[in-house]
């Protein structure tokens, strides 16, 4: 069977926020990107988001993330940048090449270099009565509720008080859910303190020591069962809806075939490539950002898409490597702030630790090559 063929220089996967920031600093550059994306519009999460983002205007502060996701998309038209939604990547090759469906049919892409913001998908858990319907994901509902003016159920219970549950719970509140509470088995809320604040100025109870037994019913979601790991005593609550924000997992697969080398770190959501300051792998020429490189927020995301954009440019040999440094070290900064504090400290020091490693890269020539995190260099 013989397949249509395409080149291009640089090809993004992901038209998020990781990859549309990636796309604009290397056309900025000079370096022409192909962006693909399996969904309707670019944006990727952003698109489902309500609230007003925090930080700096580099990140789109005060403004709404759907507001964000057009100006990223309307930024990279406007640099010329090609997007081509309705295209999912079924393969990346050992070889470099991806096999893509999309348009047409099936066709194999050769991309000068790549940059993989393939994003995170929903971690979830066994439990009593998880296959029944009315359980899912806060994703899912979040997705429901934003972009589809579809109501999830009448009355929701959220499991998971980090930052995803409190958001998508108060934004079912808005919507017209009541929300019978949010229980964590941990001792302290994960999400930021004002996402918390809001629910329980709402009502709303945050439950803190409690976990998840089982969800109930004939037929769908009926009642829930949890229990207060303090007291050994369980609660009942009467809902249609169970939620689950327990976490996100970067979306690996691709990286995966195409040999980058996997590291494991719980801190930033599981197995994800190794990736120097940059955003390089190992493997020469592709380059990661976004939820890939680590569970985190879409600021941090927005800003290792930028370092990924620089860093192919740079290797493409279109970017004076002057300007370079000065871009990436400016980037670089602001990633540090957005991983201070409480909130970001497990992650910055997760980071550093995956930085800290020394891997091995296959050179161009078949030659192994040892790549240190830090500097990139071999």
């Amino acid at each position: 069977m013989n397949l249509r063929q395409e080149s291009h220089p640089l090809v993004v996967v992901g038209a998020g926020p990781a990859g549309l920031c990636a796309a604009m600093e290397a056309a900025e550059a000079g370096l022409p990107p192909l962006v693909l994306d399996e969904g309707s519009k670019g944006g990727g999460q952003l698109v489902k988001q309500i609230h007003r983002f925090f930080g700096s205007r580099e990140h789109g502060a005060g403004k709404r993330g759907f507001q964000i996701a057009e100006e990223l998309v309307s930024g990279c038209l406007g640099k010329g940048v090609e997007i081509r939604l309705g295209h999912k990547v079924l393969g990346f090759f050992p070889d470099g090449r991806l096999l893509v469906e999309g348009g047409q049919g099936v066709f194999v892409l050769q991309p000068g270099a790549t940059v993989l913001a393939t994003g995170a998908v929903e971690k979830s858990f066994p439990f009593p009565g998880w296959t029944l319907p009315g359980v899912m994901g806060a994703g899912a509902a979040q997705t429901l509720v934003n972009q589809h003016r579809v109501l999830p159920g009448r009355r929701a219970l959220m499991v998971g008080a980090g930052n995803v549950g409190l958001i998508v719970a108060y934004q079912l509140l808005q919507a017209g859910v009541e929300v019978a509470g949010v229980i964590e088995v941990n001792r302290t809320v994960g999400g930021y303190a004002v996402h918390a604040q809001r629910l329980r100025r709402e009502g709303v109870p945050i439950l803190l020591r409690h976990r998840l037994r089982a969800a109930e019913g004939e037929k769908e979601v009926e009642s829930v069962l949890v229990e207060d790991m303090e007291r050994g005593t369980w609660k009942r609550f009467s809902v249609d809806t169970l939620c689950l924000a327990v976490g996100m997992a970067p979306q690996a697969e691709l990286a995966a075939m195409r040999g980058c080398h996997l590291v494991y770190l719980p801190e930033l959501g599981g197995f994800l490539p190794w990736h120097d300051r940059a955003m390089r792998t190992d493997c020469p020429g592709v380059y990661v950002a976004g939820d890939l490189a680590g569970v985190e927020e879409a600021s941090v995301a927005m800003d290792e898409g930028r370092l990924a954009g620089l860093a192919a440019a740079l290797d493409a040999g279109v970017l004076d490597p002057g300007k370079a440094a000065e871009r990436m070290e400016e980037v670089m900064e602001r990633l540090e702030l957005l991983r201070g504090g409480p909130f970001g400290e497990p992650r910055r020091k997760a980071k550093e630790r995956l930085n800290s490693l020394t891997v091995l890269a296959m050179g161009s020539a078949g030659r192994k090559a040892s790549i240190h995190g830090r500097t990139g260099r071999r």
